[in-house]
């Protein structure tokens, strides 16, 4: 029976190898962690992370070929082909800081792998990754090897958080990197077996490794492209009375664009879009190529800016103060049918909002109060390395109170900010609202999810991005 063994038993690690288990009932998968409570999590009826579709296929299939266990030496030691899933930081002091990757994590996973290994294993890099951190793991290997040989593969996750099992049942494709070797050909076959259980091969792609590396940097950097690209466009809607939802809709029906990745937003978040396109400026700095990185920077300069546009926009609006004004912010994870909240554009917002002395009242239906507090005390980036070092209790905000319920979030509220596009907040009942919240009343849609015109008729006061500003909005600028 192959043996398969995951180091990390995070949002890429736990759900990809429960679909391996799914898929293969004849590979014997286990997936490690030195994180007793996630493990606990992983093995109780409350998993760790929110996927629709997660707890299902987990069910199938733990204790049967699917485990989940703190032994981490043991499941290496067994294993044939073993994932490294581990995190990747951004650093955030010594060379690099602020873009490149801590390699910390990966370092110490190699070196435990050669040191419990007593058979032959392929490697296989899960994490986002620099392009070339595969040669330096397989250095640690080989000097640590002891006569045992590694195979090391890139095997990178394109995974979108909310629809991750749908994409793992249904990938575009998956993509196997390896060494251009008899011994790595073998290696990128044995993984390519792996997947073509439920993958059509035409869907498997094969490259060399230090291209499978960089396409996981370069997808991610185009998408984020994208939404950057319509929300500038955004802005420029606003100043000239365009609607940026019809534009966005016009250059997506041309077949070469397409529409994907075109819906206006207040910015984009989520643990891979930033944290990559850093790592690609990274890279092309360390290569001699400081305009190419610009260019990359400037992606992650928009996504700052929109988010300083909307705190700017519903300042201003707000006679040019939420100072003890109660604001309403509806949705705190970065994307809806996510509990996640990495990078989430709200963090921006709120502490802007709380900057000003707002008093703020959160709701969103997968994220705990705790959460919420910990991302409003923590340092960018802190958010990645594992929870010792982060801040054990937050010191809570006492400007912010998390609420369980969208209309006790609006109650006598100021203004409300939409900043998740969960589905729930598209029929909330916005003549109950507006009844309850102080007058003017403001809607702030950072997520372009409701109805404009309906809401000017209840009496709210609307901002929506991209969209022709109401003539309240345009007596009252924002400044930048």
């Amino acid at each position: 029976m192959v043996k398969i063994c995951c180091i990390g038993a995070g949002y890429v690690g736990g759900p990809t190898m429960a679909v391996i288990a799914l898929k293969c009932p004849k590979i014997e998968v286990a997936v490690v962690d030195i994180s007793v409570p996630r493990i606990k999590a992983w093995n109780s009826d409350q998993l760790p992370i929110y996927e629709p579709g997660l707890d299902e296929v987990v069910k199938q299939c733990r204790g049967k070929n699917l485990f989940f266990s703190t032994e981490v030496e043991k499941h290496v030691s067994e294993a044939d082909i073993v994932f490294v899933s581990v995190n990747t930081p951004t650093k955030t002091r010594g060379l690099g800081a602020g873009k490149a990757a801590d390699l910390t994590y990966w370092e110490s996973a190699a070196r435990m792998i050669a040191d419990v290994s007593k058979s032959d294993k392929i490697v296989v890099e899960k994490s986002t990754v620099p392009v070339k951190t595969a040669e330096a793991i397989e250095k640690i290997l080989t000097h640590n090897s002891k006569g045992i040989n590694f195979q090391i593969l890139s095997n990178p996750e394109f995974l979108a958080e909310g629809t991750a099992i749908k994409d793992l049942f249904k990938p575009d494709r998956v993509l196997i990197g390896g060494r251009e070797t008899p011994e790595g050909l073998k290696a990128v076959k044995a993984l390519k077996d792996v997947y073509a259980h439920w993958v059509p091969e035409e869907n498997i792609l094969t490259t060399n490794l230090w291209s499978a590396e960089l396409s996981k940097l370069a997808a991610n950097a185009f998408l984020a492209q994208r939404i950057s690209s319509v929300n500038a466009m955004s802005a420029l809607c606003e100043a000239t009375g365009a609607d940026v939802s019809q534009v966005s809709y016009a250059v997506g029906t041309d077949s070469r664009i397409g529409p994907k990745f075109l819906n206006a937003s207040v910015g984009f978040g989520g643990s891979c879009f930033q944290k990559d396109i850093l790592n690609l400026v990274y890279i092309c700095e360390c290569n001699g190529l400081p305009e190419v990185a610009e260019y990359w920077k400037q992606v992650i300069k928009i996504n700052d800016h929109q988010k300083t546009r909307f705190v700017n926009r519903v300042v201003a609006s707000m006679f040019n103060t939420v100072a003890n004004k109660k604001v309403a912010i509806l949705g705190f994870a970065f994307k809806k049918d996510t509990g996640d909240t990495r990078e989430t554009p709200a963090i921006d917002v709120c502490k802007g909002l709380l900057g000003d002395k707002a008093r703020l009242s959160i709701y969103d239906p997968q994220v705990t109060e705790d959460q919420i507090q910990r991302d409003l005390t923590m340092n960018k980036f802190d958010w990645d390395h594992p929870l010792h070092l982060q801040p054990m209790s937050p010191t809570t905000v006492k400007q912010v109170s998390v609420v369980w319920d969208a209309y006790e979030a609006t109650k006598d509220a100021h203004a409300v900010c939409i900043l998740t596009e969960w589905d729930e907040f598209k029929t909330l009942d916005f003549q109950k609202i507006y009844d309850n919240m102080q007058k003017p009343a403001f809607i702030f849609d950072g997520r372009n999810i409701i109805n404009v015109d309906k809401l000017r008729e209840i009496g709210f006061i609307m901002y929506s991005i991209g969209k022709p500003l109401d003539a309240w909005l345009k007596d009252m600028p924002a400044v930048a």
